[in-house]
């Protein structure tokens, strides 16, 4: 486990440590737990975004698949039809 210096000031300190007591913890647990916290939620919302991502190539897929044509790639004429009007 890594151990790391925080500075805050006096008046953030007081509360932290009172909210510690009525919690019956520390403050150190309080910023670990907090931290975790972080961490996870990072690793959850990530996730989630590969997740919906997943879930979009798959819906493109079978739409892909469901109209039994090829695919055919379009023309430099054709992307660009719309801007030259």
């Amino acid at each position: 486990m890594k151990n790391i210096t925080l500075k805050v000031d006096d008046e953030t300190y007081r509360k932290a440590r009172i909210r510690a007591a009525e919690k019956g913890t520390s403050v150190s647990a309080m910023v670990r737990e907090f931290l975790t916290g972080q961490a996870n939620a990072e690793n959850e919302q990530e996730r989630r975004r590969i997740a919906a991502l997943d879930e979009l190539y798959k819906v493109a897929d079978t739409r892909g698949k469901s109209a039994n044509q090829s695919l055919t790639p379009l023309t430099r004429e054709d992307i660009y039809a719309d801007r030259v009007r």
